[in-house]
Order: structure tokens, then C-alpha cells, then sequence
């Protein structure tokens, strides 16, 4: 059952917090900033013209400059959505008809967490997408499935890809976090570029999930925790922003404590986890990013298919690539989970394979 207010609960979003609002001057000196290279001295006075409309926007906080009428399909037909959040939930809904039409091959996501690539300061590849280019040899030879990659390390090598922060909506009620989220792209901040509404739509399409990453500092790579955080829509998330009227705190507080049904955007879809390290910290890794995906009611493809190991244990960084090409048992060990996983998306779509208990309703929804 949902959760109800306690006698004299507050649902009033509390305040307090120091303003974050800059001045014209700071502003401007910050916008300024991007044109550093000397470069851009000739279009000063265009820029100039520029950075006034910009601190126009931020100053009035045009969050969506541009909006439509919501339409019949939403609580409130009249209301004013963002073009940018319209456009990113058609391509929702279109994935998820693509995930749920049998006559479609089915679909695997394959994602590589590193940051690394020669494409940016390390000057070389990582070992994770060396690893990703295994599965996706096996699952294509194999089994005729189809492979989307996506490759988190294009964050730092890239130009305009950006994850930007999760704020954390879920936190103050649930029905304020919307699916997909509507934070960004946020033009009064510049908050712009943001890559999720790119991966929301890969992430529903798929059948089966694989990531495979290192650990960084006993943890999850920064992408890797950029996108879960931002992934937190999919797991109750609220897919009409219309309900709340936009972000408005004390509404979303009153639905939520009225009863609110957590909808699980990605339940069903089954998954595979690969961690590689070279210290500490796989285990660890390897289950927070497991329980993470089973928390949003995704099913584990089955013990071959979560794996973390050392590669090159206590060895040098300069030759870590030279003890992957010798470790064959870690390389048989992602084609293995690469297997296992096709297979569980396989079964599952012929009605085969049944997770034990995926009818039955959490007591603890949140």
C-alpha cells in the first residue's frame, strides 16, 4: 500500500538553502569565458549582442523558450510543454513500441563505462570497449541479435556530449521526477547538449542490457554514476509533467502522498554486468551496479552473466593492454556473459524463461 501522511506531516517544500544567482557582471564573465581564444577578438561586439540575450534568458529564467499545448493525451490539454520534453517522449514511446513488437529481432545494448580512448589525453584505448567489441562479435555471429553500443568515453571525447547532474526531483516527491526527465535542457542556465535524451530511447528498445567498466576508486566510473543518476526517471518516474504542472513541489508532495504507483519504465529486460579492475574494488562494483538494475525490476541473466575479475593484478598500467591479450579465460568469461544474456533475451521473448515471482507486487514500492 502506498505510504500515508503522518498526523500534522508538513508536505511544504522546506527552504533555506544559499541563492545560487549570479550578477549581470558575474554572469557576463562567465558566459565570456567559452571565447577565451583570442580568436574570436575580431566578433567582440557580436558577441557582446549575444552574451545580452543570454543574460536576458538566465535573468528571466526561460527555462523552455519554446513549447506546445500538451494535447489530449495529458492531464491537462492546455498546458505548455517544451518542445525539447515532447520530442524526447515520442522517441520513448517509439522504442518502447519497438521493444514490445515480437516480429522485431531482438535488441542488446552494450555499454562501454570507461572514459578512456585515444581519442583524448590518454592516448589509447580502454580495456572495457576492447571487451564490448567481444560481446558484440559473439551475439552478432552467434545469434543474429541485433548490438547498439553505447559508448559512455565519448563524454570526454567528444565535443557537445554532455550527461549533465540528476537534481535529485525524486527526492522531494516522486510524480516531480518525470519520465523521461524534463530538467534538461534547461536554455536560461545553458544547460544544454545533454546526451539522455539520446539513451533513454536506446535504453528502452533493448531486450537485454550489458555493461561492462573498471572501477574507479572502489566506485563506478563518473559516467557510468552520470547515467544511473540519470536513469532514476525510469524507476518511477512520472510520465505526464502536465500532472504536476511542470515543477511545481508542493503538488507533486500532495500526489504522491495521495498514492502513486511507481511505474518501472524498464522492468523486464534482462541484464548482464562486467567489472574489471586492476587492484581493488570489483566485487563491490559489480554488485552495487546488480542490485542497481534489479532494483528497477530488470532480471539477471543468470550466474555466468555477472562477472568481475582482475586483469593484470598489481601489474604496471603501461601494460595492462599486453596482460589482457594474455588473460583468454577473462576474454571466454564476456563471451560467456555475452551468451548467457542473448540467450535469457531469446527465451524470454518466446515465453520460455519466467522470472520466479515478476507478478508479485513490492510491499516497500519506495
Amino acid at each position: 500500500m502506498p505510504s500515508t501522511p503522518k498526523t500534522g506531516q508538513t508536505i511544504k517544500p522546506r527552504k533555506g538553502m544559499p541563492s545560487s544567482q549570479l550578477t549581470e557582471a558575474e554572469f557576463k564573465q562567465r558566459y565570456n569565458d567559452q571565447f577565451f581564444d583570442p580568436a574570436f577578438r575580431g566578433v567582440q561586439a557580436e558577441l557582446d549582442k549575444v552574451v545580452d540575450i543570454a543574460w536576458d534568458a538566465y535573468d528571466k529564467s526561460r527555462k523552455s523558450p519554446v513549447t506546445q499545448k500538451a494535447g489530449p493525451s495529458f492531464s491537462n490539454a492546455k498546458y505548455d510543454l517544451s518542445v525539447n520534453w515532447i520530442a524526447a517522449h515520442e522517441a520513448v514511446k517509439a522504442a518502447q513500441l519497438r521493444h514490445e513488437e515480437k516480429k522485431y529481432t531482438p535488441r542488446i545494448l552494450l555499454i562501454n563505462g570507461s572514459s578512456r580512448s585515444e581519442h583524448t589525453c590518454p592516448g589509447e584505448m580502454s580495456k572495457s570497449f576492447r571487451l564490448i567489441e567481444i560481446a558484440q562479435e559473439v551475439i552478432e555471429k552467434e545469434f543474429k541479435v541485433k548490438v547498439d553500443i553505447l559508448d559512455l568515453s565519448r563524454l570526454a571525447s567528444e565535443y557537445g556530449r554532455n550527461i549533465h547532474p540528476c537534481k535529485a526531483c525524486f527526492s522531494t516527491a516522486a510524480p516531480l521526477c518525470h519520465w523521461p526527465c524534463s530538467c534538461y535542457p534547461n536554455h536560461a542556465m545553458g544547460q544544454t547538449q545533454d546526451w539522455m535524451n539520446d539513451i533513454y530511447p536506446l535504453w528502452v528498445a533493448a531486450h537485454g542490457v550489458m555493461i561492462i567498466t573498471p572501477v574507479n576508486w572502489y566506485q563506478v566510473t563518473s559516467p557510468i554514476k552520470l547515467m544511473m543518476d540519470r536513469l532514476v526517471c525510469a524507476d518511477g518516474g512520472n510520465p505526464d509533467p502536465t500532472l504536476t504542472d511542470g515543477k511545481d513541489a508542493s503538488l507533486a508532495k500532495k500526489i504522491e502522498l495521495a498514492g502513486w504507483d511507481y511505474p518501472r519504465h524498464l522492468a523486464g529486460r534482462a541484464f548482464s554486468v562486467v567489472v574489471h579492475g586492476d587492484v581493488a574494488g570489483v566485487e563491490n562494483v559489480r554488485r552495487s551496479l546488480s542490485d542497481w538494475l534489479k532494483f528497477m525490476k530488470l532480471t539477471p541473466a543468470g550466474p555466468s552473466a555477472e562477472v568481475d575479475r582482475y586483469i593484470g593484478y598489481w601489474e604496471p598500467y603501461a601494460t595492462s593492454h599486453a596482460a589482457l591479450d594474455a588473460d583468454k579465460d577473462i576474454q571466454d568469461e564476456v563471451r560467456n556473459a555475452a551468451r548467457a544474456l542473448t540467450a535469457a533475451v531469446i527465451e524470454t521473448r518466446k515465453g520460455r524463461m519466467v522470472a520466479a515471482g515478476a507478478e508479485l507486487i513490492d510491499p516497500r514500492q519506495k
